[in-house]
């Protein structure tokens, strides 16, 4: 942490919401990001509440959030501004706005954005290994000093206060190391039987501990099913108790049947597996006794 953010007294604490499950290593690193003024990079499976935890982490140090969802087709400089040079050329054909002004027609991104807000922000890198392999680089200068020069007018954008920046990545590329040594890490492990209980819990206050503990058997044996090539993911669960929810399925149904599975399984050849493991005269685990080795 900067002297003058420890001799201000800035150093913000987060604690959790209500609406987040995190586990005490996570509060941890969000924690040690903010003491030591670094973005935190946040890896795990998809649907482990990567993308979430920017949102509550605003929300619990109550500060704006921003957000910069990258695709294929991203471009570092695209997060700092954009000039608009149709907007300017159609404004020069059809005598609409002073085209001589050309501060008219910079549109800054999301990383702009917070650099020049008056106060300090949450910002979300989300997937940014969804972005080509310099990517990663070619912000880690912005990153780190904070500011950057808009080419067109000369004029320099300086971050009042480090934002807190987290970032996300499902790990389908490899990051540059120099990109690393930049961040705090965190890898969010999938959660355990009871850390679950406790997600669901946030979502599905109400739920029968008859009907959840069938949804979580099932679930877990689920994952556990090598044939399967996309493993459900905690956010298909959540989908997957509010389908049963709404139906009124009565826990006693799950014992033998797998319902609404299409919440669960996201392609054809999982789905057919486990069709032709139930044809098969397969049974599914009824309690975590036959499930074997789940912690509860």
């Amino acid at each position: 942490m900067s002297a003058a953010a420890t001799e201000a007294g800035r150093f913000e604490r987060f604690e959790g919401t209500s609406g987040y499950s995190a586990s005490e290593a996570l509060v941890d690193a969000v924690n040690c990001a903010l003491a030591l003024e670094r973005p935190l990079l946040v890896k795990g499976e998809p649907g482990t509440g990567k993308t979430l935890l920017a949102r509550h982490v605003a929300e619990g140090l109550g500060l704006p959030l921003d957000s910069w969802h990258i695709k294929s087709t991203s471009k570092a400089e695209e997060g700092l501004y954009v000039y608009d040079t149709v907007q300017r050329l159609n404004d020069a054909r059809f005598g609409d706005g002073d085209v001589k002004d050309i501060r008219g027609y910079i549109r800054l991104g999301p990383l702009g954005r917070v650099f020049a807000a008056e106060s300090r922000q949450v910002l979300l890198i989300d997937e940014i290994d969804k972005a080509d392999l310099e990517f990663p680089n070619d912000i880690l200068l912005e990153l780190d000093e904070m500011r950057f020069t808009i080419m067109e007018t000369g004029d320099e954008i300086v971050a009042r206060e480090r934002p807190m920046v987290i970032i996300t990545s499902n790990n389908e590329k490899e990051l540059p190391d120099a990109f690393l040594r930049r961040c705090v890490f965190h890898f969010i492990d999938f959660p355990d039987v009871e850390q679950m209980r406790r997600i669901v819990d946030v979502h599905h206050p109400n739920v029968e501990k008859r009907l959840l503990d069938q949804v979580l058997v099932k679930f877990y044996w689920l994952r556990e099913q090598k044939e399967l090539r996309k493993r459900p993911s905690t956010s298909e669960l959540i989908d997957w108790i509010t389908a049963l929810l709404r139906a009124g399925a009565d826990p006693g149904l799950l014992e033998s049947e797998l319902p609404f599975m299409g919440a669960l399984l996201k392609n054809e050849q999982d789905t057919r597996a486990i069709q032709a493991f139930q044809a098969r005269g397969g049974k599914t685990p009824r309690s975590f006794e036959e499930l074997g080795g789940a912690r509860r």
